[in-house]
């Protein structure tokens, strides 16, 4: 059977249920199927990130513009 059938059949099956446990266990489903990449990241590029951040907000740092000036 192909995806978009199956998907069809699930949207039909969804919306005529009256069971709210079904749709409670369908959210966590895919609830849990999304990642967050920043739990992805090991501890040193969460650093790495985390001290950029605090830079920019001090306002240290170079735009682009000014970085590509010396190399064109």
């Amino acid at each position: 059977m192909n995806i978009e059938l199956e998907k069809l059949e699930l949207i039909k099956m969804l919306v005529e249920t009256k069971d709210s446990s079904i749709i409670s266990s369908i959210k966590k489903i895919f609830k849990a199927e999304k990642k967050d990449f920043w739990d992805e990241l090991s501890e040193e590029q969460q650093n790495i990130l985390n001290e950029s951040l605090e830079q920019y907000k001090k306002g240290e740092f170079t735009s682009f513009e000014e970085f590509i000036k010396p190399h064109l």
